[in-house]
C-alpha cells in the first residue's frame, strides 16, 4: 500500500490557506496504518513456503505459537501419573529408560488425515505395551481433506482400535491448529462440530469406545464456537504449556489428561493423567 504525491509545487506564500498540514498528514499516516493494525490481530495461515510437509504434524505442534510456553507446574498433593505422547518425530523410542523415569503411559500417532500412517508405529506401540505400559493411539485430524467418518475408519483400520485386555486405552482425536493452512481448516463453527460429531460417532461404532479428544481451549473456541456438547461422554486431554492446565473448554468440568509440556526429559511431550494408576487402567477398561 503506498501514498501517492500530487506533485504540485507550493508556492511559498500560504497565509491564505487553512494551516492543516500537520493534522493532514497525521490523518493520512493513521488511515494508512489502521489496516495494517487489524490485519496483525489475525494469526495468517502458513504460506507454502512455510507449511510442514503433509504426514508431519504431530500432538500441540501450534501449542507454543499460539498459547505460549510457560513454566512447569508445581506438584501439588492430587495424585497424578505420567504419560507421554510420540510420533514419527522420536524415532525409535527408549521405552525402558522412560519406565524406569516414572512414566506408565503412552500415546502413539497411527494415523493422518487418511493419507499417512506413522512409520515408527509397530516399535512405539508395542514397545510401550511390552515394558508394562498402558497405551493408546492417536489420529490428527485434518477435517479438509476428508470426512470425520472416513478418518475415523482410516484411523481404526491403520492402528486405532481397542481391545479389552487392561493396557489398551480408547482412540484419541488431536483436534487442533492446522498446521498446513487456516487454523479451523476452512470450515465453520457448526461445520467443524458436525465433522468431530462425525469423527466420534463413526469411532464408537467401530469399537464400542468414546474417543478422547485432544484439544487447546482457544483452539476449540475460535474453531468451535466452545461447543460444549461432548463433554458428558468424551474424555478431555488439554493441552496448555504452563503450570496449571487454565480454563477448560465448555461441557468438561474436569481433564482427563493434561499434555504440560514439549520439552520433557527422554521425549518432549509429557503429560499427566488426572489421576493414580488404577484410574488410567479404569479407563483402558472402559
Amino acid at each position: 500500500m503506498s501514498v501517492q504525491r500530487s506533485g504540485t509545487t507550493v508556492p511559498h506564500h500560504t497565509s491564505m490557506r487553512p494551516r492543516r498540514t500537520l493534522a493532514t498528514a497525521v490523518g493520512t499516516l493513521l488511515a494508512v496504518l489502521s489496516p495494517l493494525a487489524t490485519a496483525a490481530t489475525a494469526a495468517p495461515a502458513p504460506q507454502d513456503g512455510d507449511r510442514p510437509p503433509r504426514g508431519s504434524a504431530h500432538m500441540g505442534m501450534g501449542v507454543v505459537e499460539h498459547d505460549g510456553q510457560g513454566a512447569l507446574p508445581v506438584p501439588t498433593r492430587a495424585v497424578q501419573t505420567e504419560g507421554v505422547d510420540v510420533s514419527s518425530h522420536q524415532g525409535n523410542v527408549n521405552w525402558s529408560t522412560l519406565w524406569s523415569s516414572g512414566v506408565k503411559w503412552a500415546f502413539v500417532k497411527a494415523t493422518e488425515g487418511t493419507y499417512y500412517k506413522n512409520p515408527y508405529f509397530a516399535q512405539q506401540y508395542n514397545g510401550s505395551y511390552d515394558i508394562g505400559m498402558v497405551r493408546g493411539a492417536y489420529h490428527f485430524a485434518t477435517p479438509d481433506t476428508a470426512s470425520g467418518a472416513a478418518q475415523a475408519d482410516y484411523f481404526v483400520n491403520n492402528g486405532g482400535g481397542w481391545s479389552r485386555d487392561g493396557k489398551t486405552l480408547p482412540g484419541a482425536l488431536d483436534i487442533e491448529w492446522n498446521p498446513y493452512g487456516a487454523a479451523c481448516y476452512g470450515k465453520t463453527q457448526a461445520q467443524m462440530v458436525t465433522w468431530i460429531r462425525d469423527f466420534l460417532n463413526r469411532y464408537r461404532a467401530r469399537t464400542g469406545r468414546d474417543a478422547v479428544i485432544y484439544t487447546a481451549t482457544s483452539w476449540w473456541t475460535q474453531c468451535t464456537g466452545n461447543y460444549s456438547g461432548f463433554g458428558a461422554s468424551n474424555p478431555l486431554w488439554i493441552a496448555r504449556y504452563n503450570t496449571t492446565p487454565g480454563t477448560l473448554p465448555a461441557g468438561w468440568g474436569f481433564y482427563t489428561m493434561w499434555q504440560y509440556t514439549s520439552s520433557g526429559p527422554i521425549v518432549g511431550d509429557h503429560n499427566k493423567f488426572n489421576g493414580a494408576y488404577d484410574r488410567v487402567v479404569a479407563l483402558a477398561n472402559g
